[in-house]
């Protein structure tokens, strides 16, 4: 009969568990007659600092026509991209992410609508490929019209060196958790038989919003912080 013997990590501590745990950090010593193996699960992350920064803008105007909400939508959107230009970005760098028209009604306290009209709103991507001046785009981007400001994200264009670092980070810590475990139910590790991975890369989110139009303080204090990227490494081992 086929026996399954679950043994967690924690914080150095060592429990044998009755049912399904947390991959990270956790093993199983799999036994099946004369086969036995372990299962193990290692994480490696590395902290970088961004190189590229993304915002998403957008303004919204309203009319008592479609075209006048339009027209004056356009405008403002010129004024912003004028802005854009000035502080820097390039054309190919502002793409256009949304586009919205729709009608709008006011009502009495009766429920009776008292006045149609029409807002439009246009939002764009913009990559900043200069994140010292981040701070600056935002002020110049809400002095040129934008009363929508949705977020602000850091990355990372290349990736490939801390992808490779933290790959290598998970599996020294799958093989000395299965070193740990192996020792803790009494075996021996043995060979390696399969390796499986995965990776990750969380971007930290800065939230920022505003409404109304209007110009900010002078420069935004915006902080680019670090990228955390990840790698994730399930190691199966013989047991001896």
């Amino acid at each position: 009969m086929k026996k399954i013997l679950w043994i967690g990590l924690a914080l150095g501590t060592l429990a044998i568990l009755l049912g399904a745990c947390s991959s990270a950090g956790v093993g199983a010593i799999d036994q099946d007659g004369d086969r036995a193996l372990v299962i193990v699960t290692g994480v490696g992350e590395v902290q970088v600092v961004p190189d590229i920064g993304y915002i998403n803008i957008g303004v919204r105007s309203e009319g008592n026509t479609v075209s006048e909400a339009i027209a004056a939508n356009n405008e403002l959107a010129k004024s912003i991209q004028t802005a854009l230009f000035e502080q820097g970005v390039e054309e190919q760098d502002i793409q256009t992410s949304n586009f919205n028209v729709y009608q709008q009604s006011d009502y009495d306290f009766s429920g009776n609508p008292t006045n149609i009209y029409y807002s439009v709103e246009n939002t764009v991507n913009v990559t900043v490929r200069q994140i010292d001046k981040m701070g600056v785009i935002l002020d110049a981007s809400a002095r040129g019209g934008a009363n929508n400001i949705y977020g602000v994200y850091f990355d990372v264009q290349d990736k490939s060196e801390a992808l490779s670092t933290a790959r290598l980070k998970a599996v020294q810590s799958a093989q000395a958790q299965a070193l740990e475990l192996a020792s803790a139910a009494g075996q021996e590790l043995g060979k390696m038989i399969s390796i499986d991975s995965s990776t990750t890369s969380p971007e930290p989110f800065y939230a920022y919003g505003m409404g109304g139009g209007g110009g900010m303080a002078e420069s935004v204090p915006i902080a680019s912080g670090q990228v955390s990227v990840s790698a994730q490494v399930q190691l199966t081992f013989a047991i001896k």
